[in-house]
């Protein structure tokens, strides 16, 4: 009977790499998805600023535009939170394994 040896566990990375000071540092996957999810974050709340602003001034010619854009800012937030919640709970997972 012939045993096949495991391999290692290789890091997800993509293609593009980014400057870290001088050096360049690849981005891993899971760095490019919770980065995302923050600027996703960033765009939706300051929508949501220019909705409330524009509704507030009386240059919004449609209310329910500054409710949808506080709804996706809301879901964006809901997402990031439990995104990073699932990712604490696999690193507690991780980190119970006893070798």
């Amino acid at each position: 009977m012939e045993f096949q040896s495991i391999m290692p566990i290789r890091p997800l990375q993509t293609d593009s790499s980014q400057a870290v000071g001088e050096d360049q540092a690849k981005s891993t996957l899971f760095g490019d998805i919770f980065r995302s999810l923050v600027d996703n974050v960033k765009e939706t709340d300051a929508a949501k600023n220019e909705a409330y602003y524009a509704l507030a001034t009386g240059q919004l010619d449609n209310p329910a535009e500054a409710s949808i854009a506080a709804t996706q800012a809301e879901l964006s937030v809901s997402l990031l939170v439990q995104m990073r919640n699932k990712a604490l709970d696999a690193y507690s997972e991780l980190m119970r394994i006893s070798l």
